[in-house]
């Protein structure tokens, strides 16, 4: 269990620390793997002992080796922040799972022998290889989330470099999952989940195109499949708290004076903030509901 805490926060330093290559490059049209990073200032190489997560920025003081010129403090706290959310979804999907127990026996044994055996009572059971997919379905939309929060709140777009192959990564991940473990009610719900979400934002991106744009049409499909893959009422949660979420905010800074009714408020974050309380919460708020009413 420890273990399978430790990997995914060390991994997430790593994905983090190139998220903030992500967020910097994309919107700008540049490639995110040449030329090497550097800084902006003085645009000097960064070394790779200068480019440890968190610790070669603490190590540095928050400033350039060459030049002293100040490194902001985002990039240590998206690397941070991409540890715990990986974490975090770790530790939901060994709560959630009841194929938590192949992904231990596997790890234990990789770990133990530096091979998996092949048999009856194997670890890498077709049970095992899903619930592995399953996991690196949703760490990587948990990375794209991070990334794409940033971005619509940096430059109020939701770049297609970062979304629409995000169609094909979820289709290709959760599919071959449900392909293993024989749940094609679960594939077949994301694929109505993501038709559903689709349509409802594209009906409002017409009806009221000052307020929804169609870069948040492109995310609803992606969040409407990874989310109806998990059960309706993830679904519904999901979709109904990007609302709520997105609501307070624009009323907080109205009644702030620090946006009117005509301010452009980047709905991308909310969106993703209300899939993620679908995810994490959804099914037992979903519970809960139909209970209070009646329905359970």
């Amino acid at each position: 269990m420890i273990a399978l805490a430790l990997i995914p926060a060390v991994f997430g330093l790593l994905i983090g620390s190139f998220l903030n290559v992500v967020v910097y490059r994309v919107p700008n049209g540049l490639s995110i793997v040449s030329p090497p990073s550097a800084c902006p200032h003085c645009s000097y190489e960064i070394k790779s002992y200068d480019n440890i997560p968190v610790l070669s920025w603490l190590l540095l003081r928050g400033k350039c080796r060459n030049c002293k010129a100040t490194i902001s403090s985002r990039y240590p706290l998206v690397e941070a922040g991409t540890a715990l959310m990986f974490v975090g979804v770790a530790l939901w999907w060994m709560s959630s799972s009841s194929l938590v127990e192949h992904f231990e026996t596997g790890l234990a044994s990789l770990m133990t022998t530096g091979m998996l055996f092949l048999g009856a009572d194997a670890p890498t059971s077709s049970e095992f290889i899903a619930a592995v997919l399953i996991l690196v379905a949703f760490l990587y939309l948990a990375a794209i989330s991070i990334a794409l929060a940033l971005i619509d709140l940096d430059v109020h777009r939701l770049p297609n470099a970062i979304v629409l192959p995000s169609y094909v990564v979820a289709a290709a991940l959760l599919g071959a999952a449900s392909i293993l473990n024989g749940d094609f009610e679960a594939l077949l719900r994301g694929g109505i989940g993501l038709a559903i979400l689709w349509v409802a934002y594209l009906i409002m991106a017409l009806a009221y195109p000052g307020g929804m744009g169609f870069g948040d049409v492109k995310l609803a499909g992606v969040l409407g499949l990874y989310l109806g893959y998990l059960g309706w009422g993830e679904l519904a949660i999901g979709a109904f708290a990007a609302f709520l979420l997105g609501g307070l905010f624009a009323i907080a800074l109205v009644v702030s004076k620090r946006a009117n009714r005509k301010s452009g408020i980047p709905f991308g974050p909310w969106m993703l903030a209300g899939a993620w309380i679908g995810i994490f919460f959804g099914n037992w708020v979903w519970s809960g509901y139909l209970s209070l009413i009646g329905l359970s």
